[in-house]
C-alpha cells in the first residue's frame, strides 16, 4: 500500500463532468489499496472572475478580504469532488486548507508555507478515508485566511506530500508531461521520461510553466519524486526525480522561452564604490526582481549598467530609475520591452565543454544578435529581441539534438 498525493489544475476541474472525471481516477487509485490525498485548484477561469467582481467592489480591494474570497474557488471544487465520491460509495472528506493545518506567514497574495500538522489528515488516512485538500490555501499565525500565489495548488500538494512522507507526488494537468520545448514553438519538441529537480527549476524558473517553481524547490528539499501526467488521459507523464537516480544525462535537456522580460541601461553611471547598491536597492524596495545585469566600461570613469526585470515592471522601473539617475549623475536612462530570454538547461552541461559556443553560433548563424548573458553551471540564457525568440528556441532545439528519438528514453 502506497501513500499517494494527487493534484488536480483548473483545466482538470472546470466544470461537472470534468470533476466527474477526476472523481473516477481518485477511485481507481484508492481501490488498488492506496491511500490518497487529493489537492484541487478552482475551476479554470474562476480565481480571475474573482478577482474582477473583487475590482468592482473596491479600487484596490483590501489584501486580506481578497485572499478570503480568492480561497472560495479551491472550496467549491474540494466539496464537490467530496459529494461525488460518497455518491460513488468512496469514503471521502474534504478541508479547508486552514482545517489541514498549512500554517503561512502574513504574505496575503503570496503567502509561504511555514508548517504543515498533519494530525488531522493522518487520522482521517487511519479511517481509510479519501482526504480531499482545498489547494492553494492556508492560514497565517493570526488566524487569517491566505493565499500561496499563481500555482499555489502545486506548492500545496508537494508541501503536503512532503509532510506526511507520501510515497509519490502526482501532479494531473492539461499536458501530458515535460516537453524538451513548449510544442506550441516548437514541433519537434519530445515529452521527457525523467528530468532532474536542478533542471525543472531553472525551467520552472525560466519560461517553463508546467510547475510552479517552489512547489519543485519543495519536492527537492525532501526528495519527493513528482509524476507530471495529464488528466486526460491513462499515458505516463514525466518523472521528476533527484540527480542521482539513474537517470541518463544529456547535455541540454531542454529549451525554455521567456517573453515576459525587458531591460533597462543607465549610460554613463560613475564608476565609484556603492553606486550599484544606490542603482538596484529602490527597486528591490519596490518588490521588483532583477535577473541579467550587465556593466561597460568606458573611458573617464565611467560604466554603462544594463539589467533586465519581469516586462510587467518595466514602467515602474523606469520612473524609479530617471529618479536615481539624477540623484547619482548619470547620463540617461534607456528602456527597452521588446526583449525575450532564450535558455538551454541540463544537468550535463556540468561535464560537458562548448555549450556556450555550440548555441552562440547556432543563434549567430541565423542572425540573431545577443543583448545580454548569464550562466550558471546547468544553464546558459540570452536576452534576444523578441521578433527572434520562437526561431532560436527551435534552432537551439536542433542543434542540441533534441529533436532526435533519445529524448523519449531520458
Amino acid at each position: 500500500m502506497a501513500l499517494i498525493v494527487q493534484k488536480f489544475g483548473g483545466t482538470s476541474v472546470a466544470n461537472i463532468e470534468r470533476i466527474k472525471n477526476v472523481a473516477r481516477r481518485v477511485a481507481q487509485t484508492y481501490s488498488q489499496g492506496n491511500q490518497v490525498v487529493v489537492i484541487l485548484s478552482a475551476m479554470a477561469g474562476v480565481t480571475d472572475d474573482l478577482i474582477k467582481l473583487a475590482s468592482q467592489a473596491a479600487s484596490e480591494p483590501d489584501r486580506r478580504e481578497l485572499d478570503v474570497l480568492l480561497a472560495t474557488g479551491e472550496q467549491t471544487t474540494a466539496a464537490l469532488l467530496a459529494m461525488m465520491l460518497k455518491d460513488m460509495n468512496y469514503p471521502a472528506c474534504s478541508l479547508l486548507g486552514h482545517q489541514a493545518q498549512v500554517v503561512t506567514d502574513c504574505v496575503y497574495g503570496n503567502a509561504r508555507i511555514l508548517e504543515i500538522g498533519t494530525q488531522r489528515i493522518n487520522k482521517l488516512l487511519s479511517k481509510n478515508k479519501i482526504v480531499v485538500v482545498a489547494g492553494f490555501q492556508g492560514q497565517d499565525t493570526q488566524g487569517n485566511i491566505t493565499t500561496l500565489g499563481r500555482g499555489g495548488s502545486d506548492t500545496s500538494a508537494v508541501a503536503i506530500a512532503a509532510a506526511l512522507k507520501a510515497d509519490l507526488c502526482e501532479i494531473y494537468t492539461d499536458v501530458d508531461g515535460i516537453y524538451t520545448a513548449d510544442p506550441n514553438i516548437c514541433n519537434k519538441a519530445r515529452k521527457l521520461k525523467t528530468i532532474s529537480y536542478d533542471e525543472m527549476l531553472n525551467m520552472a524558473s525560466l519560461g517553463a510553466k508546467v510547475l510552479q517553481i517552489r512547489s519543485v524547490s519543495f519536492a527537492k528539499r525532501y526528495n519527493i519524486p513528482v509524476h507530471v501526467r495529464s488528466s486526460f488521459n491513462e499515458e505516463e507523464g514525466t518523472m521528476v526525480v533527484s540527480e542521482d537516480s539513474g537517470m541518463e544525462q544529456l547535455m541540454v535537456s531542454g529549451v525554455t522561452l521567456d517573453k515576459d522580460q525587458a531591460r533597462v541601461t543607465l549610460k554613463k553611471v560613475p564608476d565609484q564604490p556603492g553606486i550599484a547598491a544606490k542603482i538596484f536597492t529602490p527597486i528591490a524596495e519596490a518588490g521588483i526582481v532583477v535577473d541579467m545585469i550587465i556593466q561597460n566600461m568606458r573611458p573617464g570613469g565611467k560604466t554603462d549598467l544594463t539589467f533586465t526585470i519581469p516586462r510587467a515592471d518595466f514602467k515602474r522601473t523606469m520612473e524609479i530609475e530617471r529618479k536615481v539617475a539624477e540623484k547619482i549623475g548619470a547620463e540617461e536612462v534607456l528602456g527597452d520591452d521588446t526583449i525575450a530570454k532564450v535558455s538551454v538547461i541540463g544537468v550535463g552541461m556540468k561535464n560537458h565543454s562548448g555549450v556556450a559556443s555550440v548555441m552562440f553560433n547556432a543563434l549567430a548563424r541565423e542572425s540573431i544578435n545577443i543583448i545580454l548573458i548569464s550562466t550558471s553551471e546547468i544553464r546558459i540564457s540570452c536576452a534576444i529581441e523578441e521578433k527572434y525568440a520562437e526561431l532560436a528556441v527551435r534552432v537551439l532545439h536542433t542543434v542540441f539534438g533534441l529533436d532526435s528519438d533519445i529524448c523519449s528514453d531520458t
